[in-house]
């Protein structure tokens, strides 16, 4: 049954339709503009004035005619339907099935935006997840909770090395497994199709919900993706007690239709033509991850970017910096050279890295070889500036135990198969064979009696040390 239709709309612009405002019209409502045929386009309300409301269309705009279109005033936000059968379902951008079967069998419809989260409520994430990936694990923890980025680039595997973080991730201090919520803006086809079959191979399609918004759907539309996304995190994590992983995925997309709509709507333009409000837009997304007091579940996110010509310094990985608690940085060159996955080294982090570890969490020396091998590879990065002015042959003995510990560190450290899931224990253990290289007064951030507990045994059980330190020698 339809509501009240108001005739005739003021401008069409793109996107943007500007029509006559309603008295109890608010930001945010949901919209139908219907053309003179009667087929409805669904909008949103992004600003308002005294006389005149500006309707954000989420699709084309073609065939609508000034005089002869309608607008219908919802009275309500934009909503997505949420039950336990979200799992193993694939929705289009907007939350419209898209997988062949019908709409959700349930009465509980939840607003989009979501509600603010008191931060008195938020519990502080502690919990290690395993990912079976050592230069994630060892160096740039992931804690049940946090929110950590994957910097990349076009071409880089940042597809790849997500699909294997969704099908290896757990929690060590726990039984539960983890579902999973997938939203795709603006990604090709055959990136859709990657993630949907690595899905059906694994056996996790029937935990994961994914929402995908391709190429060829309206650019509006990557706007709301993520939104419906985290409704259907939140809805599965703090009313059904799950723990929720989230992958976003090109929040670069999203970004470049936030500049779009502002340029249509005539906003002044902020950095490289941004809209000034990109970094509080960014953080209503990103701070929607975290636990809460009350529920058991939680949401961890893990959102992908790629990086503008491989630019750190651009104004989406910049702000998403500044907003998330580290970043998991591809490297090129790395990629170039066949490591997979290709993390870079030291522009990497976990910023709550430090209350996830340790003994009873992860392993009382975890710490402490993180922190090692950074310095050591730090240490192996000025060495090879310097190997490539005077010459190898020129370094010293111990230099070139360094460029030997930089080259092992590269090729078992940080490279293993897309199928290979290490402990934890195992990526430690690595980590002390490969420092067995360097001289024990190199070992400067490893206390004497780890040492003695864990160097010796970690080479008998890897087999990597003392016959590579010979070569060097």
């Amino acid at each position: 049954m339809r509501g009240i239709e108001y005739r005739g709309v003021a401008a069409v612009d793109g996107p943007i339709v500007v029509a006559r405002r309603r008295e109890n019209s608010f930001y945010g409502e949901t919209v139908l503009v219907r053309d003179r045929f009667g087929a409805p386009r669904t909008g949103r309300i992004v600003d308002v004035s005294d006389d005149a409301c500006v309707i954000q269309i989420f699709g084309s705009t073609t065939g609508l005619s000034l005089d002869e279109a309608s607008v219908e005033y919802l009275e309500r936000p934009m909503e997505l339907r949420v039950s336990d059968g979200l799992l193993g379902r694939i929705f289009n951008g907007l939350g419209k099935p898209i997988d062949g079967y019908p709409e959700l069998y349930s009465s509980k419809l939840v607003n989009v935006n979501g509600y603010p989260i008191n931060p008195y409520a938020r519990v502080y994430p502690r919990d290690f997840i395993q990912t079976g990936i050592s230069a994630i694990d060892g160096m740039n923890t992931l804690i049940r909770g946090q929110k950590l980025p994957v910097f990349s680039g076009n071409g880089l595997p940042h597809n790849r090395l997500t699909a294997q973080i969704i099908r290896q991730a757990k929690i060590l201090s726990a039984d539960e497994e983890f579902v999973m919520v997938f939203a795709g803006m603006g990604i090709k086809y055959d990136v859709a199709r990657f993630f949907i079959e690595t899905f059906e191979r694994s056996g996790v399609l029937s935990r994961v919900v994914m929402f995908l918004s391709l190429a060829d759907a309206p650019s509006i539309e990557r706007i709301i993706t993520p939104r419906c996304a985290l409704t259907a995190a939140e809805y599965l994590a703090y009313e059904r007690n799950k723990h929720v992983l989230v992958v976003m995925t090109d929040m670069t997309n999203y970004c470049e239709a936030l500049r779009e709509i502002s340029t249509t709507r005539g906003e002044v333009p902020g950095r490289k033509g941004y809209p000034g409000y990109l970094y509080s837009d960014l953080a209503e997304l990103y701070e929607r991850a975290g636990k809460i007091k009350g529920s058991t579940g939680s949401i961890t996110q893990i959102p992908i970017l790629t990086m503008p010509n491989d630019d750190i310094s651009h104004p989406i990985p910049d702000l998403t910096g500044y907003i998330t608690e580290g970043q998991i940085v591809l490297d090129r060159e790395l990629s170039q050279r066949g490591v997979y996955p290709p993390v870079a080294g030291l522009p990497s982090l976990s910023r709550l890295m430090k209350d996830g570890i340790g003994e009873g969490m992860t392993r009382d020396d975890h710490k402490d070889v993180s922190s090692q091998l950074f310095a050591a590879y730090s240490k192996v990065k000025g060495i090879r500036n310097l190997a490539a002015i005077i010459g190898e042959e020129e370094l010293s003995e111990v230099d070139r135990l360094y460029l030997k510990f930089g080259e092992l560190f590269e090729s078992k450290f940080l490279t293993q198969g897309e199928d290979e899931n290490r402990s934890i224990a195992d990526t430690l253990d690595l980590g002390w064979a490969l420092l067995s290289i360097l001289p024990r007064n190199e070992l400067y951030r490893l206390k004497p009696e780890l040492i003695e507990k864990y160097l010796a045994a970690a080479v008998a059980k890897t087999g990597i040390g003392s016959a590579e330190a010979a070569e060097a020698h």
